[in-house]
């Protein structure tokens, strides 16, 4: 294996989950940013202020996590770690009443929610999941990210990319977005983002709600986009993906054995506050999370054909 660039165990006071904390970076099972290996370890690519990095997370036990990091950006990536990892996120006033939150809480102590502070990352495959289905999202993502994104740098595993800078989102052709399958206004929204991504990375800085101000100044970007990005780059443990085709319907299901719509769904979640998105995330890793499979699908619509 090529020579590490920059090394740290990571020990922690309190159990962390590490594919459990991380999951929620990945979009979808060939994203060329994310890799499981066979023994555990978790490959990632990334790019930082000061370039890029591919780095590789391996849980030790319970309480540590060693990561290693290769590239411009290795030093960087170590220094913040801690967000990376979710060792800032406070969970201590989560008092959930309903007896399924009780019992996942209780059970997966260690998951967290990450801080990854690198807005575009998170935003553009937000965008590109905006009303359709995760398979075509995450196809687009996996062509353009293949095309326009650099190698790892390192020993990463074959076809892994860093994802593209937003002086390269911002360049990319409108018949590249057409063959991936993304149309003219998620497109449009990538672009119109990169163009300004100064600013958005800016939301690292922001508290949550000015956060969201921000994000949703975007045309193209709404309250769904927003709180995904929110929990992933910004470490916000409340964010609600108010919007979603199925969490409404998921949560409903789940905890009162009947479909929500969404302001159902905001109103029975609101004694969760700050903590909504950590409800719905233990509901989803303890294998709770619930759904009838009947009514409509989403139909998968192909741009590439017109």
């Amino acid at each position: 294996m090529i020579g590490v660039e920059a090394e740290l165990v990571h020990e922690s006071g309190r159990p962390i989950d590490l594919a459990g904390t991380i999951g929620p970076l990945r979009h979808g099972p060939a994203d060329p940013c994310h890799r499981v290996a066979a023994d555990g370890s978790t490959w990632r690519a990334s790019l930082m202020p000061t370039g890029p990095v591919t780095y590789r997370l391996s849980q030790l036990d319970r309480h540590r996590v060693r990561c290693q990091a290769w590239g411009a950006g290795a030093s960087e990536l170590i220094a913040g770690l801690d967000d990376l990892l979710g060792e800032n996120d406070d969970s201590s006033t989560f008092a959930p009443q309903h007896p399924k939150i009780v019992e996942a809480h209780r059970r997966h102590t260690g998951l967290r929610i990450p801080r990854s502070g690198r807005v575009m990352e998170s935003l553009v495959p937000a965008i590109l999941e905006q009303k359709v289905t995760g398979q075509e999202a995450f196809r687009a993502w996996r062509v353009l990210v293949g095309k326009f994104g650099d190698r790892a740098p390192g020993p990463a595993p074959a076809g892994m990319r860093v994802p593209p800078s937003a002086d390269v989102w911002r360049m990319v052709p409108s018949w590249e977005f057409h063959r991936a399958g993304v149309d003219p206004a998620r497109s449009r929204t990538v672009v119109t983002a990169a163009k300004i991504a100064r600013q958005l990375e800016g939301c690292v800085a922001l508290g949550p709600v000015d956060a969201e101000r921000r994000l949703r100044a975007v045309p193209g970007i709404g309250i769904w986009t927003a709180a995904e990005v929110a929990q992933r780059a910004l470490g916000n443990a409340d964010a609600l993906s108010v919007g979603d085709y199925h969490l409404a319907g998921v949560v409903g299901w789940t905890l009162v054995g009947r479909p929500m719509d969404d302001d159902e769904m905001v109103s029975y979640l609101e004694p969760l506050r700050p903590h909504r998105h950590r409800a719905v995330r233990l509901l989803e890793i303890s294998g709770q999370a619930f759904k009838p499979r009947f009514g409509p699908r989403i139909t998968i619509q192909d741009h590439r054909t017109h």
